[in-house]
């Protein structure tokens, strides 16, 4: 009777199995082939794989949620006493903490994958992937000391397993979190370690470039973090050079590249993935730097290969992300794109383009895959509204919308970022008791050492302060140390704006060579960026410079000059305010309001 029932069960799996694999597949018959398995009462470790199957077939091909979780759970209860079963047991264990941190219940997740770390210390392969897994969930949660931890136990414990490519991977992933927690001091002596390693490599030579890009990725954050644009160049075209050896047609795929070794089945980030991640630190760079149309440039580039992989399957391969988290890496690259495309085009003068992209944040926001990612990228879009509200002059929407990213923010850096906007809202309404309170908490000195563009920003607000209260003197000394800083690390925007500020001072002060000597160099990196704001208010010092000097030739031209900035600006001021998206400057508390449908990305030439 026992072998009956074994035939009966074996050939209910191999029909299951059967069902799974047409083409197409028959989802409703292998499962309930698989549910039939449970009739003939099968030993313990085929129920236990049947749950496993059944789990995962109806997390991926249904929406039966709270069914796939029943047999992910039973899996990992059948499997935990069962010896030398660890696909089972550590896989059932891995989907059902994935499924309960999709669920939002992460609390539910840590005791599964602590308990299965314990159980697979035999296993390098498991108990690498669970201890990242772990760490992940973690620093979802913003725990990062816990998070940091638990990679620094992965990189000794990788090291005495004799897995030196999985230890770099846990030295950088460690290195990732503490940029993320801004612990920059903690951050160079382990990034300097693990560029040691990768340059002394032995092992497989596409490991070793595999390596050397996430390493890259992580040297270009780090200087991009700290407003450094120019000292972040060479990294950058290290990696771009890079990414293009990775992406070349004879490049092995991903599974190739981690080779046969049981703990080294991993990468970060799979081909593609990292192929749009260069693309986004570059339109970071760009952007930064004041380099405008390549900013857009690269981020059309980068949401149309985000479109093409999210319809072929962002992750096709065993990523640290996780293989059902491709979607959710392919929404948070769309969303801080489509951010900073919004903010180029507030640069270049486009408040309707602007407004079109930060309508799509705000939608983007709608479908985020879960609340967190929500969360951390709400404050961005209310500082975006606050910069748009700024440039449409509307003062008291502006200010609302930086306060409530102040507010909502988690993020030191931009929370810093806001408070220096709120301060010129501040000085434009002449609001002096607010604006001294404020100024405290935004001065250079009190900005952390490693944020070179935000303090150099700092100086400029200062200088602008000086400059309304007709300080002139002190207004120089802050836009000179601005200037310094910002000539050191090619931070072009900051540079034209302290030029063209400091061509506005020399011109009050009835210096007018001195003034023409700051506002044409100041005309000319506007024009490159292009900024047309500065270009405004620069044509404005021009037409008066040549009036003083009696060149009513040149008068007339700065004149005419000045007169096709203000149309263009005033045209599209007009149209920015007849959209319906403008009613997003009066959001300021729960989800973003109901807008029209944004129009499908055409990835066209930026205007």
């Amino acid at each position: 009777m026992a072998s009956t029932q074994d035939a009966w069960y074996i050939s209910l799996l191999g029909l299951a199995e059967h069902f799974r694999t047409s083409n197409p597949p028959d989802i409703k018959s292998c499962i309930q082939c698989l549910q039939a398995v449970f009739n003939f009462k099968p030993p313990q470790r085929v129920e236990a794989r049947t749950h496993l199957q059944l789990g995962n077939i109806l997390l991926t091909h249904t929406k039966n949620i709270d069914l796939a979780r029943t047999h992910l759970e039973q899996s990992w209860c059948l499997s935990q006493t069962i010896n030398g079963f660890d696909d089972v047991k550590f896989e059932a264990a891995s989907v059902l903490a994935e499924l309960f941190e999709q669920q939002g219940q992460p609390t539910h997740s840590k005791p599964i994958l602590r308990k299965a770390i314990e159980l697979s210390q035999h296993s390098v392969y498991w108990h690498c992937r669970l201890i990242f897994q772990l760490a992940q969930i973690h620093a979802t949660e913003r725990e990062y000391e816990v998070a940091s931890s638990l990679l620094g136990v992965g990189v000794d414990y990788a090291q005495i397993s004799n897995a030196a490519y999985t230890r770099v991977l846990f030295l950088l992933s460690r290195v990732m979190l503490l940029l993320i927690d801004k612990k920059i001091q903690e951050v160079l002596p382990l990034l300097n370690q693990a560029g040691h390693l990768v340059d002394s490599w032995t092992g497989s030579p596409h490991q070793k470039e595999y390596l050397k890009v996430f390493f890259l990725v992580l040297q270009v954050c780090h200087f991009l973090m700290a407003g450094q644009v120019k000292s972040v160049k060479p990294c950058l075209k290290q990696l771009q050079q890079s990414i293009q050896t990775i992406m070349a047609p004879a490049w092995p795929d991903d599974d190739t590249v981690c080779g046969t070794a049981p703990g080294e089945s991993f990468v970060w980030l799979s081909r593609q993935q990292l192929y749009v991640l260069v693309y986004l630190v570059t339109v970071m760079h760009s952007a930064q730097a004041g380099y405008m149309d390549k900013a857009h440039k690269y981020t059309e580039k980068a949401l149309a290969q985000i479109d093409k992989l999210t319809a072929s399957g962002f992750s096709d391969s065993v990523t640290l992300v996780g293989a059902r988290s491709g979607a959710a890496l392919a929404w948070r690259l769309r969303m801080a794109l489509v951010e900073h495309a919004a903010l180029c085009r507030l640069v270049c003068g486009g408040k309707a383009h602007a407004l079109h992209e930060i309508a799509r944040a705000a939608h983007l926001l709608t479908i985020a895959p879960t609340a967190a990612s929500a969360a951390a990228h709400t404050p961005p879009l209310h500082c975006l509204l606050g910069l748009y509200a700024m440039s449409m002059n509307c003062m008291e929407a502006a200010e609302a919308q930086f306060l409530t990213a102040i507010h909502m923010s988690q993020d030191r850096d931009l929370w810093m970022f806001a408070k220096l906007n709120l301060a010129i809202v501040y000085l434009r309404g002449r609001r002096d008791n607010d604006l001294a309170q404020l100024m405290e908490q935004v001065r250079p000195e009190a900005l952390p050492a490693y944020a070179h563009g935000l303090r150099a920003a700092s100086y400029y607000v200062l200088g602008l302060q000086a400059f309304f209260q007709a300080r002139y003197n002190e207004a120089k000394r802050y836009l000179r140390e601005t200037l310094k800083m910002a000539n050191a690390e090619d931070l072009n925007r900051l540079t034209s704006c302290s030029l063209v500020l400091l061509g506005h001072i020399f011109l009050s002060i009835n210096n007018s060579r001195e003034s023409m000597n700051m506002v044409t160099p100041a005309m000319q990196l506007a024009s490159k960026i292009p900024d047309v704001h500065v270009q405004l208010w620069a044509s404005a010092i021009l037409k008066d410079l040549y009036r003083l000097a009696g060149d009513t030739e040149r008068e007339n031209e700065a004149y005419q000059m000045h007169c096709n900035f203000s149309q263009s600006l005033l045209k599209d001021h007009f149209q920015a305010t007849q959209l319906p998206q403008h009613a997003l400057v009066h959001w300021t508390q729960g989800p973003p309001p109901a807008l029209p449908p944004p129009p499908t990305h055409t990835h066209s030439n930026p205007t």
